[in-house]
């Protein structure tokens, strides 16, 4: 349908090297933490799609079983409509009728004809009182706590919850993922940073919450400054420790011998946002931020570290020279205080947000509640990096609905009590038919399976041999391996749908899917090497959130349609857009799966896209807008009459500086790259894909 543009770069995931270096310390470049020899989840899929190709090419007179139970396909008299012809008649899903973004290299956010845009704030806008407009070559740590912070992310838009609010005003809060100082500094020495320049990174680190203002007649959105509710949380600002695992030894360090309070927030990604009206965001790759693993002397000690990731001497932001928290040979356990699900509560800014341990220690992407029939909140949550495991949460505890402040102090401790799972899948195909040559087994003609949540611990019990609950929360990727979990292909996103309760993971994609040494293919995972990345559809059994067992099936198999490999939930391959490297997930109101992309590998830049999830139109994806030059798509909210997108790192290309800039967006020529949010909408003032 599309033509595809020529690939760019040569990292996995399509991203620069630059890119690898500031935001997750070249993880695709080191060997995999975890060395278990637990069964591995992410690459089946392909091997159907191939099979499923030649089957349709073959079928004459005959008929199909379709892949992941979308019906079956049948030849039929001369000059009949078949079945997957007739899907592409009439119009697309209702919130999905724009006309599609082709794949493009433009340094611009492209957005379908029809729409508008605006960027709602850049990096550096002062959104606090007393915080200076902002200035690059005279930036200070002072002034970026109170400006808009780097690299934004996940975003969340609550409504304003006071007198002088109305429908044009609601409260959005954004994540800082990460720091990308030679983007950010002219003439940054990247080898002798200043204590400012480092000051600056904290202080651009972690989350904003700011006000904003929407347009009578569009979409546009516009950021209130200093506005009583606007509130910046760093890298310095202290957090409570609560759950189980608050107080454990394995939390404690010099500044803080009890355990339970910590400076600051690194790596945030993705995040959620409560049915009780606070939001959640997850510490994703801050193994990055620690030095000289390498030197620590037990060996103990070394291991647990080396399972998450750290290794190494001196980091690339060089943190460690300016405050002893960052090097592990002077506070051997601070790492272990970064890493968790943070609940804040955007409505009051004098409250300090809260790392969840019950919700367990690791790469955490993303955390989406949901509650079940009985009002407790059920979490799903995706470890994001190669060869890990999908999570969830169960609370033992009911949400209440009133307002009152003891309503309000009763939910925020519903994270706190419950019992962590973790994921293991299996197929029910003859295991000698799944051999990663891609072809269909005989059985059903489908990959697709069963799952079940092994309990990892509840409270203080912990459920895992060997490993106290403390242990468990804390080390949870070890607690993961023992527990025989199934390895997967970078799970970011974890999302239930409103509208169905059908739980969607993208996986992003894994390299080292098949390679010598390396997890070979089962029925619950697709392709070696593995460069698109794929999205599993999950059934909890009953449709209860609570249940230990669920069913599973493929939804997307990303990359060119026209590689037999791929799969768009059994709509026509000539009919959607081209998608890689799916990432964060959302929904709209009509049920729609929304997909942003991180490290497109098909050559076109990142974008965000709608794909239908039931109906004739399901896996009939169409792409809603393209990125700048080397930007990610990331944190999407889809409303009625406006999209809203983070645009995160534009111009991080190898090679790239303040001298050198590699896009010249948001601003133009001559003035700096800046990470901003943008809001997109219909120039008629409808509602968005109607």
């Amino acid at each position: 349908m599309r033509k595809l543009l020529t690939v760019l770069g040569s990292h996995p995931g399509g991203r620069s090297a630059m890119t690898c270096r500031y935001r997750c310390g070249d993880a695709c470049f080191h060997e995999a933490p975890n060395t278990s020899g637990n069964e591995y989840a992410g690459d089946v899929i392909a091997r159907a799609l191939s099979r499923r190709a030649v089957l349709r090419a073959g079928a004459v007179g005959g008929t199909v079983v379709a892949v992941a139970g979308t019906g079956a396909c049948s030849s039929g008299p001369a000059g009949a409509v078949s079945a997957e012809e007739a899907k592409t008649k009439g119009k697309p899903a209702k919130g999905l009728r724009f006309t599609p973004v082709e794949p493009n290299t433009d340094d611009k956010v492209t957005v379908p004809e029809g729409y508008g845009q605006n960027v709602v704030i850049r990096w550096g806008e002062p959104i606090l009182r007393g915080a200076p407009d902002f200035d690059p070559e005279k930036q200070t740590a002072k002034a970026q706590k109170g400006q808009f912070g780097y690299n934004n992310d996940f975003l969340s838009l609550l409504p304003l919850k006071e007198q002088e609010g109305d429908e044009k005003r609601q409260l959005m809060v954004a994540n800082h993922e990460y720091t990308d100082e030679v983007l950010m500094f002219a003439g940054y020495d990247a080898d002798d940073p200043t204590r400012e320049q480092a000051e600056i990174g904290w202080a651009a680190h972690g989350l904003s919450v700011v006000v904003v203002e929407g347009e009578k007649k569009s979409g546009a959105l516009k950021a209130v400054p200093r506005h009583r509710l606007n509130r910046r949380v760093t890298a310095t600002t202290p957090f409570e420790v609560t759950g189980p695992a608050a107080g454990s030894k394995w939390l404690r360090t010099s500044a803080d011998p009890g355990g339970r309070k910590v400076l600051g927030t690194l790596n945030n990604c993705a995040g959620g946002t409560t049915p009780w009206g606070t939001t959640l965001h997850g510490e994703e790759n801050v193994d990055q931020y620690f030095a000289n693993t390498d030197e620590v002397k037990d060996e103990e000690h070394k291991k647990r570290l080396q399972r998450y990731a750290l290794k190494g001497t001196d980091t690339e932001r060089k943190w460690e020279r300016f405050d002893d928290r960052f090097d592990v040979t002077k506070e051997p356990y601070e790492p272990h205080r970064f890493g968790w699900v943070v609940e804040l509560d955007p409505y009051d800014p004098d409250s300090a947000p809260r790392k969840r341990t019950a919700l367990g220690r690791f790469k955490h992407e993303a955390a989406q509640p949901r509650l079940t029939s009985d009002g407790r909140p059920v979490v799903y949550m995706g470890d994001d990096e190669r060869f890990e495991y999908l999570y969830k949460f169960v609370s033992s505890k009911r949400m209440r609905r009133g307002d009152s402040r003891a309503d309000k102090e009763h939910n925020m401790t519903l994270l706190d009590h419950g019992t962590l799972y973790v994921a293991k899948l299996t197929g029910d195909s003859p295991e000698d038919e799944i051999d990663g040559s891609g072809e269909l087994p005989s059985d059903d003609h489908e990959f697709d399976g069963k799952g079940k949540w092994i309990p990892l611990a509840t409270g203080d019990d912990s459920h895992v041999k060997g490993m106290t609950a403390e242990e468990v929360y804390v080390f949870t990727r070890i607690a993961g391996d023992k527990a025989g979990a199934t390895k997967m292909d970078r799970p970011e996103d974890v999302e239930p749908s409103p509208r169905t309760g059908r739980v969607y993971a993208a996986l992003t994609n894994n390299t080292d899917r098949g390679a010598a040494g390396k997890a070979g293919p089962d029925e619950a995972n697709p392709r070696k090497g593995n460069k698109h990345g794929q999205v599993l559809e999950f059934t909890e059994k009953g449709d209860d959130p609570a249940a230990r067992s669920f069913s599973w099936r493929l939804f997307l198999v990303c990359g060119d349609p026209e590689d037999p490999s791929t799969y768009f939930g059994g709509f026509p391959k000539d009919q959607v857009s081209p998608i890689s490297c799916p990432d964060n997930v959302t929904f709209d109101d009509y049920g729609n799966l929304w997909l942003s992309t991180d490290g497109n590998e098909l050559g076109s830049h990142d974008g965000l896209f709608g794909v239908a999830t039931a109906g004739r139109r399901r896996g009939e994806v169409r792409q809603f807008l393209t990125m700048p030059n080397a930007a990610e798509t990331c944190g999407p909210i889809v409303q009625d009459r406006r999209v809203l997108v983070s645009v995160q790192h534009p111009g991080e290309e190898d090679g790239a500086s303040v001298e050198k800039p590699a896009s010249q967006w948001p601003d133009g020529p001559g003035e700096y790259v800046r990470p901003s949010v943008v809001s997109v909408w219909r120039k008629d003032g409808g509602d968005i894909g109607v």
